[in-house]
């Protein structure tokens, strides 16, 4: 994270207090940046893909 760029983006553009700023968590700081933080949900391709490496069936066959 560059945190410089983020709390001057907290402090001067959001007019954050430090406290305030400091307390939030980089999820609600991206919201009020209107950024995005970590990937997106999850798509079908996605899905699939676990759905793949991890069967539903390797469980029974443990059992």
């Amino acid at each position: 994270m560059n945190w410089p760029v983020l709390v001057r983006a907290g402090v001067l553009g959001l007019h954050l207090p430090p406290d305030v700023f400091w307390s939030m968590t980089p999820a609600e700081l991206a919201l009020l940046l209107d950024t995005e933080v970590g990937p997106g949900p999850m798509d079908r391709a996605g899905l699939a893909e676990l759905e793949r490496r991890f069967p539903d069936n390797a469980r029974k066959d443990k059992e």
